[in-house]
């Protein structure tokens, strides 16, 4: 691979999902391998980026982690723009984020592209004698939403890789599969600009 080409792909993903599932862990567990117990809900948005190989392709994801809260939709709308891939992410303890999966689809389908990818991921199943959401109803919406399903812990790490590997693998596969795509070589991609960086807030969330 030449000096000039830092890599084949560049996808630009979102996390959303209601205040506390632990998108913003799900985030720094994937990116640095990290996990904070405190919570600190994320102001607007953050962001981190991985480079990976992904079968013999370098594959870099510039991940969004998005607020939860209703104050923030106008700021993290925007962010929908230029999706590639999208984690929707609900706390397997807490049944109303995942009853509220439907109003963030909602927002998937008024502001994201037509053809972004969607994976649905059940988080927190490291406290399973807290659970109210079953994995056969998280299954379920997935199945009728026809995306992928992955149930994880941010805690203990288990299943954060493969639902961001998952994701970017689905992606790779549009994009190898449309005809006008092209992989995204440097300085073509989504870029972060200063004001961007200064505008948003670091958060060690939830599990």
């Amino acid at each position: 691979m030449s000096m000039q080409q830092e890599y084949d792909y560049l996808f630009k993903i979102l996390l959303i999902g209601n205040s506390a599932v632990g998108k913003s862990s799900l985030l720094l567990r994937f990116a640095d391998n990290v996990f904070n117990e405190s919570f600190l809900p994320t102001i607007g948005v953050d962001f981190k980026i991985r480079t990976f190989d992904l079968n013999g392709k370098t594959v870099k994801l510039q991940i969004w982690d998005t607020a939860g809260q209703e104050r923030f939709k106008t700021i993290t709308n925007s962010y929908y723009k230029g999706a590639h891939g999208i984690i929707l992410v609900y706390d397997v303890t807490d049944k109303q984020s995942f009853k509220d999966v439907e109003n963030w689809l909602a927002e998937v389908e008024k502001y994201a592209n037509e053809n972004v990818v969607r994976v649905l991921v059940g988080n927190k199943v490291d406290l399973e004698s807290k659970r109210e959401v079953t994995q056969e109803e998280g299954k379920e919406l997935a199945d009728s939403l026809n995306i992928r399903f992955i149930e994880t812990s941010a805690k203990n790490s288990s299943n954060v890789e493969k639902a961001f590997i998952t994701l970017a693998n689905e992606i790779k596969a549009k994009v190898a599969k449309s005809s006008e795509a092209m992989p995204i070589k440097t300085g073509t991609g989504p870029r972060i600009t200063p004001d961007q960086q200064q505008n948003t807030v670091k958060d060690n969330g939830c599990c």
